[in-house]
């Protein structure tokens, strides 16, 4: 990978790790959150319903080290069953960005009506320093709530609804100050109605999709557009483009 924005500095291969760290300030007041997706050149999150199947080597090394650099990693129910989530594994390169922290980060998972299978990998097989979160509402059958609790960490995010506004004060409360959200649409959507997401790591894959995919942000109503502020651009030698956005001041 080569950084072509900001200008390079000389030849050297970029320092990853230190362009994509979290700012110092979101060790201060609510967590920082940083969104992460890959769409096609045309704008599709998704190729036959997965976007799995438009990364390459360089969007899965950066999607590797935004795992790394996370304190937890949140995600809607949707999207652990389409693309089969399993507990989160750091590569060697990356496991001294975990000094002084669990090995691997947990992921937190939305999910109002708890169809979560309690037996699958994500949460029975969660080691204890990082165990699977649940964040639900209060009105979650209670026999299911108790059931999915023998394997995970559930906590409530609303009486009848949860929201991603109650998730991110949920983790918040619980000491997580990096949030790394990687979808699906509709819940990066409720994160930008609600105003919370300070940055954008997206990378735009060379494929035409054309069809009916949806985009990477998706929602119900129209919130405020929020302008953002390009950080930095990655290319590679296959075409790859990895951006990262974070909130315009102002």
């Amino acid at each position: 990978m080569r950084l072509i924005y900001p200008g390079p500095a000389g030849n050297s291969p970029p320092d990853l790790a230190a362009l994509y760290a979290y700012p110092a300030h979101a060790e201060a007041g609510r967590p920082w959150v940083r969104a992460s997706m890959i769409e096609s050149a045309d704008g599709a999150a998704a190729v036959d319903g997965l976007s799995g199947g438009l990364g390459g080597p360089a969007d899965h090394e950066i999607f590797g080290l935004l795992r790394a650099l996370a304190g937890v990693i949140l995600v809607g129910a949707g999207t652990v069953r389409a693309e089969a989530y399993r507990p989160v594994r750091v590569a060697a390169r990356w496991a001294p960005l975990r000094a002084g922290r669990p090995a691997t980060p947990p992921i937190a998972v939305l999910s109002r009506r708890l169809d979560l299978d309690p037996a699958g990998p994500l949460l029975a097989a969660s080691p204890a320093d990082a165990r699977t979160i649940v964040i639900t509402a209060e009105s979650a059958a209670g026999d299911r709530r108790a059931e999915l609790a023998r394997h995970a960490d559930v906590i409530i995010g609303g009486e009848h609804e949860v929201t991603a506004g109650a998730a991110v004060s949920a983790l918040g409360r619980r000491g997580y100050r990096e949030i790394l959200a990687e979808g699906g649409p509709y819940l990066l959507g409720q994160l930008a109605a609600a105003g919370l997401i300070d940055e954008l790591c997206v990378t735009i894959s060379p494929v035409l999709a054309a069809g009916r995919a949806g985009r990477i942000i998706q929602g119900h109503g129209s919130p405020p557009a929020s302008r953002l502020a390009l950080a930095h651009v990655l290319a590679d030698d296959d075409g790859y483009l990895l951006c990262r956005y974070t909130r315009a001041a102002g």
